[in-house]
């Protein structure tokens, strides 16, 4: 098991950060990491997910949305062909703070016997695209605000 975690803070407030990251249709207009996502913000439903890395590979995982608490908490899980082979579970949180700004944290726990494979990626490009997710989420809130 790997976890990888990124976080920033915020200025503007929980509302306007979930009804960003909860607009799927929107992502391709500011995410330059999860570059697409189709399919509807709803507990139990399924997502595709397109995944933009560096030299602008695409990778598309199916997801299926665990949790969804307003204002708090977006999680899916995914895996590619079998879970105990290589999958994952991300996590958006939102931590609310004084002055109508939050903490948000992004979290992703890698699991499977593929792992191992993958560490170096995880560490490095999958960190630089959580990074500039942040980032970009941050510039479309508090452009909002």
């Amino acid at each position: 098991m790997k976890e990888l975690l990124t976080d920033i803070d915020i200025q503007s407030s929980p509302e306007r950060v979930w009804q960003i990251l909860t607009d799927f249709a929107s992502f391709s207009a500011w995410n330059p990491f999860i570059c697409r996502v189709i399919g509807e913000a709803e507990m139990g439903k399924e997502v595709s997910i397109c995944l933009r890395s560096l030299g602008s590979r695409e990778t598309t995982l199916r997801c299926t949305i665990l949790k969804l608490e307003p204002n708090r908490e977006l999680r899916w899980k995914w895996h590619i062909l079998l879970p105990a082979m290589y999958g994952g579970e991300h996590s958006f949180l939102i931590e609310p703070r004084e002055g109508d700004s939050v903490h948000f944290v992004e979290r992703e726990t890698f699991s499977g016997w593929l792992v191992p494979l993958f560490a170096k990626e995880i560490d490095t490009n999958s960190k630089r695209g959580f990074e500039e997710m942040d980032k970009a989420l941050k510039a479309r809130a508090e452009q909002a605000a």
